[in-house]
């Protein structure tokens, strides 16, 4: 869920379709769908149908964050930016 919710926190405005999603987060759909919806579920993300752009095509749903969602991946980007790296030398 942090890194779906980096990659939407990126661009929060824009709507993004789902396989747009799979190619920037390298989530297979049986992952990212479900992660959508339980996002979509608890008001982290908002969905819609999108008509295609040319005829002929299916509609699509887009996905982009709710100003909920983005909170949470600001906090979760600052909560991991504040954690020393376990692995640092003294």
């Amino acid at each position: 869920m942090r890194l779906l919710l980096q990659v939407l926190a990126e661009e929060r405005d824009v709507w993004r379709h789902g396989y747009e999603l799979m190619k920037a987060t390298g989530l297979l759909s049986g992952t990212l769908y479900p992660l959508l919806m339980r996002m979509t579920e608890q008001g982290l993300v908002e969905a819609e149908w999108r008509e295609p752009a040319q005829p002929g095509r299916p509609a699509r749903h887009a996905y982009r964050l709710t100003a909920a969602g983005y909170a949470v991946a600001r906090e979760l980007a600052d909560t991991i930016a504040d954690r020393p790296f376990k692995g640092a030398l003294a």
